[in-house]
């Protein structure tokens, strides 16, 4: 096992307000990772995430909560975050290599690869 790490773009949301400070940079809440559990990089509506600390959530249902790495993040997406009014979504791995990219809104770019296979990417839902 290697270590994980979480590195996250700043790009925001389209069309964000002008000076509007997203969750990306806040550790906890657009980006997190812990060689134990999960690294988590998160997108979308950034104040929602940083109310629920998003990424952190992730790793703590998967060490408290025993939940699977897909479980965790769409607990997070799909029930936490449009209970608030959020929308978005996450990319993330966990410490066997599981891949889970959820999200809630109409798209969600977003892309991963494993040495020696094709590259994985979309913006829509299959």
């Amino acid at each position: 096992m290697g270590n994980l790490a979480a590195a996250t773009s700043t790009g925001g949301m389209t069309n964000k307000l002008p000076g509007r400070v997203g969750d990306t940079p806040i550790v906890g809440a657009g980006c997190y990772a812990n060689n134990a559990s999960v690294a988590v990089s998160c997108t979308g509506t950034g104040e929602v995430f940083m109310r629920t600390l998003a990424a952190y959530d992730i790793s703590a249902l998967m060490e408290y909560a025993g939940l699977s790495l897909q479980d965790a993040c769409e607990r997070v997406i799909l029930e936490k975050l449009p209970a608030l009014g959020g929308s978005g979504g996450l990319i993330a791995i966990d410490r066997e290599g599981n891949v889970a990219l959820p999200f809630n809104s109409e798209g969600m770019y977003r892309a991963f690869a494993f040495a020696g296979d094709a590259p994985n990417v979309g913006i829509y839902s299959v």
